[in-house]
């Protein structure tokens, strides 16, 4: 199991995007939340499966119809002690 921060850029607020990252997650079997900051951006938790992180960084880059992706950043998570908390992907508010 490995955890990722993802960051998302670019006109990602406000076109669904958090609900199409929570719907390929659950299709991918990761667990985290999406959310929106105050920069526009939007943060990304996801813990999974090696393989099924790749395949869900690969689908955050391309992004739901309306939105415009300009860059992903992600980086591994070192702080591992809440992860088993998520049962889900949930969004937050």
């Amino acid at each position: 199991m490995k955890s990722l921060i993802i960051r998302v850029y670019g006109r990602v607020q406000g076109v669904g995007y958090r609900y199409f990252a929570r719907k390929h997650a659950r299709r991918l079997e990761i667990k985290g939340y999406a959310e929106n900051m105050p920069d526009g951006s939007v943060y990304i938790l996801a813990i999974g499966e090696e393989q099924n992180l790749k395949k869900f960084l690969e689908v955050l880059k391309e992004g739901p119809p309306l939105a415009v992706v300009e860059k992903v950043e992600y980086e591994e998570n070192k702080d591992l002690k809440n992860i088993e908390n998520y049962k889900d992907f949930e969004i937050k508010e």
